[in-house]
Formats: structure tokens, sequence, C-alpha cells
């Protein structure tokens, strides 16, 4: 009887909410890759933790593929969250403030969501159009502009400057799950990985002496 009356409680909802129920399948979607990772995601069990039926799922998805590029794409609007905040903000915001803020929150993003934060890596860069994913255009798109300005040093190569930040980003994680035991250990670990990327900007990207106050706190020496 309990099983019956939860099954016509659910009904409704379905057939009266098709975005709820989506959302509620991108939900069981993003926990399962989150626990199991992409290998173990299959629409029909992401169906049974969402509490939907099968033909209800495949409705929405009729693959397990359209559920990880839904899912990608739920990622790249959180990237976006996490690294650049509310857009109408960030164009006031300093550029050396800015530089910090992007890499330590993609990091702290990839250390709180490490499976969700490699699936979306791993769609972007086997992607045909990658220009199509809201962070990745992002990213690199401010990159460029960054390029143009006083604050950077000549002759970055953008696309290949991103994907390397990007991946050590997202692969990081994957170090420090096998490292880490404690919440504690993992904050440092991420707060390490944030200073060492800066560190290497400043010797690479930047220009430092546009960046005095982030070259003091991560550059090390002083430099000759």
């Amino acid at each position: 009887m309990a099983e019956r009356s939860t099954s016509v409680a659910r009904r409704p909802r379905r057939k009266r909410d098709p975005e709820g129920t989506r959302e509620a399948i991108l939900e069981a979607a993003r926990g399962v890759l989150a626990q199991d990772g992409k290998e173990g995601l299959s629409v029909a069990q992401v169906a049974q933790v969402a509490g939907v039926n099968r033909g209800t799922a495949y409705q929405h998805f009729q693959t397990r593929e359209q559920l990880i590029e839904a899912t990608a794409a739920w990622v790249a609007e959180k990237l976006n969250q996490a690294a650049f905040g509310d857009p109408a903000t960030t164009h006031d915001t300093p550029v050396d403030a800015l530089v910090e803020k992007v890499m330590g929150g993609l990091s702290e993003f990839a250390m709180e969501n490490p499976e969700l934060g490699r699936v979306w890596l791993y769609e972007l860069l086997s992607s045909a159009r990658p220009s199509a994913d809201q962070f990745w255009r992002q990213y690199k798109e401010q990159m460029e502009r960054f390029t143009h300005t006083d604050f950077a040093r000549p002759g970055i190569d953008v696309e290949v400057h991103s994907v390397v930040m990007l991946a050590g980003t997202f692969l990081w994680p994957v170090w420090v799950r096998a490292h880490a035991r404690t919440a504690k250990e993992r904050k440092e670990m991420t707060e390490r990985f944030t200073r060492e990327m800066l560190r290497l900007s400043l010797q690479g990207t930047l220009r430092p002496e546009k960046f005095p106050d982030l070259d003091a706190k991560v550059g090390g020496k002083k430099r000759k």
C-alpha cells in the first residue's frame, strides 16, 4: 500500500511539471556521476534514483550520452559562477584581484566536485565544438582579453595555456583524494595548488611588476 501511495503521489508531479521532472533526473545524474563516475551512469539507474519510471526518464534523455552532456552543461554554468561570479561586477574587479579570484574559485570547485569536474573536462576535450561550452568560451575570451592588456607578458598561446590550466585544475583533486584523508588536508592541498598555479603564472603569463602584492604573496624569493 505504501509503495502504491508513493507512486500515485509522484505521478501528478511528473505529468504537470515536466521541467521539474527533468531537473530531478539531472540532479540524480549528478549524484550518480559524483559517486560512481561516468562509467557507472545509465538512464535506468538515474531513473531509479530520481524516483521516476524508466519510460519517463527516456522521454527526457534517450541515451546516457545525452545525460552526460546535460550534466556537463550544468557544471559549465556552475564553473562560470565559481570563477567569475556576477558578470555585472566582474568588469569592476581589479585585474590582480580577478586573477586570484578565478584561480581560487576554480580550485575550490574542482576539489568539492572532483567527479563532476572530470566529466566536464573530458567532455570538453573530446568535443568537436568546444566553443559551445559556456564556461570554456568565457574562460578563453577572458584570457584573450587579458593578453591584450599591459598586465600580460607577450607571446601567450591562449588555447594551449587555457587547456593546461584547466586540465591541471581538474586532475589535481584525483591526486588529493589519494593522499589527503581529512577535510583539513584537502583544504591545505587546495591552497597549495592555487598558490603554485599563481606562482607559475607570475613566471609565464603575468608581469610581476604589475602584481606586486601577488608577487610578494606567492612569488617566493625576491627577484634580482
